[in-house]
């Protein structure tokens, strides 16, 4: 029987030798301590626990999908992005748990937190470059690679530490997240500093990079200090505007309610990049937007109905998700453009790094591509083998750049060969594999020669052949076996029939340009 592997193996291998890696738990150094615990949101773990449980409790029901449910299926999150207050929970912690009740139970990869600066004016978009944050509910990992990718993507986006922990709007949605998301997760904080920061250009830098389990939040307030009727009636016009997706119209909105002097501050949403960022990236996305809640302070046993301040949520989600989910399985077949793209990464790769030793960039929109996936680049010259390394399983990086990092590896680091020189570039024939994810098997027959790539784990040895070596040697299963046992692990050629030897299969998706 097979059973899924719980523990991701996270092999980078060649053909005939491995090099194990370790992963270990994350150790933060730079942590930004909570700023705002005990006075926007209680202090005490158990207390903070018990309150957010409260208002998850409170939701009446999770909003279904349109084909109803509310499942996660093959791994795509229904929720894609929030509208989220940011006011004391004694104020807006209800209307927040509306929409955090969505992610209840769901497993997500980075969160990405936006809201524009309270209390700093700067120039362009601000990522936090601290290691972790840490509320009473424990300590979360920023996710640095993410932020890389978005400050590489325009010079607007930058690191700027000092304008974070001046004010609560990003702190006080991270016990929620803590409290409903299923495993560990990481954070994004971004602030836009009011002045020129383009939401267009984080939309699409998000766009871009974000991967399928990442989910996107966005902190902002309503309207400011109207009387409780006017609040109502102008916030249920924002958040129409909102859901309709036009921006040009909500600008339009916003200007026109600003005119009339009907609140006592000129705000309508206090988060307004950040609401204009998720709209575009629906916009890009193909996401659908619905109102989930919307009360103001007035509402509250504290508030006044004089003077109040709104508080929506709302959430973006894909369209068709039944749909989407169905076409998963037909989706992880590449293409034969998906598949020549790869081959042209590969190529201009080695290329480039053997002339110049640059690493080129790839502008690439298919999201296909952008799935997290194992890979192994072949080189062979005039059919002869002539480099090999792959990576079994990709965690954080997207499979076109997997295939980018092998082929560079293919190519200098195989230590069967020497290096790749320009003069052979013109004979070098290229072959990617790209790789489903391995399962663990309990009896070495189940093994179906020229369909699995086999891996052998005994202690810390472990090797791996891919399902054409089959193919290409004409082996037995037994002689497959044997040779993967002593050839690539270093163990005795009948470590397979060794109780103590972990054996896991994952199929591969092979083409080439000789193929």
């Amino acid at each position: 029987m097979k059973k899924v592997i719980i523990l991701i193996l996270a092999l980078s291998l060649t053909a005939c030798a491995n090099k194990n890696n370790s992963n270990n738990m994350p150790v933060y150094k730079n942590i930004r301590q909570p700023s705002f615990a005990g006075q926007f949101y209680p202090l005490e773990a158990g207390e903070l626990t018990r309150k957010i449980k409260q208002y998850l409790a409170a939701v009446p029901e999770i909003s279904p999908t349109p084909e109803g449910g509310e499942q996660v299926k093959g791994g795509i999150l229904k929720v894609k992005a929030l509208i989220v207050p940011h006011a004391s929970y004694e104020f807006s912690g209800q209307v927040a748990g509306d929409g955090y009740r969505q992610l209840s139970g769901q497993k997500v990869g980075t969160a990405v937190i936006i809201c524009n600066s309270h209390a700093s004016y700067f120039s362009g978009i601000a990522l936090d470059k601290v290691d972790a944050w840490q509320t009473p509910l424990g300590t979360v990992g920023v996710d640095k690679k993410l932020a890389d990718k978005l400050i590489a993507a325009d010079g607007s986006i930058k690191y700027n530490s000092q304008v974070f922990g001046k004010d609560q709007t990003l702190e006080v949605q991270l016990p929620f997240l803590q409290t409903v998301l299923s495993g560990e997760f990481k954070i994004l904080p971004i602030y836009f500093g009011n002045q020129d920061g383009d939401y267009r250009k984080l939309a699409q830098a998000l766009a871009d990079n974000l991967a399928e389990d990442d989910i996107i939040i966005i902190s902002t307030d309503m309207s400011h200090y109207p009387t409780y009727n006017d609040a109502r009636r102008i916030d249920q016009g924002t958040l129409d505007k909102i859901k309709a997706g036009d921006i040009a119209e909500l600008e339009e909105y916003i200007n026109q309610i600003e005119a009339q002097n009907i609140t006592n501050e000129q705000t309508l949403l206090c988060g307004i990049d950040g609401v204009k960022t998720v709209m575009a990236l629906a916009k890009i996305k193909g996401w659908q937007a619905d109102i989930l809640r919307y009360a103001n302070s007035g509402d509250t046993v504290i508030g006044d109905k004089k003077s109040v301040v709104g508080y929506g949520t709302m959430e973006f989600r894909i369209t068709n998700y039944e749909l989407r989910i169905n076409n998963k399985e037909d989706k992880k077949i590449l293409n034969q453009e998906q598949k020549n793209k790869l081959l042209d990464i590969a190529r201009e790769t080695v290329e480039s790094y053997v002339k110049q030793g640059k690493v080129p960039e790839f502008k690439i929109n298919d999201e296909r591509l952008g799935w997290q996936e194992g890979a192994f680049v072949t080189l062979k010259k005039a059919g002869q083998l002539r480099g090999c390394i792959g990576q079994i399983i990709s965690t954080d990086k997207p499979l076109w750049q997997v295939v980018r990092a092998m082929a560079i590896a293919a190519a200098t680091e195989d230590a069967r060969f020497s290096p790749i020189s320009q003069d052979e570039l013109d004979q070098i024939d290229y072959e990617i594999s790209v790789l489903s994810a391995p399962e663990l098997i309990d009896d070495w027959q189940e093994i179906e020669l020229g369909k699995h790539g086999v891996i052998v784990k005994n202690g810390w040895r472990s090797g791996v052949f891919l399902p054409q070596v089959a193919s290409e040697t004409s082996w037995s299963k037994e002689e497959f076996l044997s040779q993967l046992c002593s050839q690539k692990a270093g163990l005795a050629p009948d470590c397979y029939k060794d109780k103590n030897t972990a054996i896991s299969v994952f199929t591969a998706q092979v083409f080439g340009e000789k193929l």
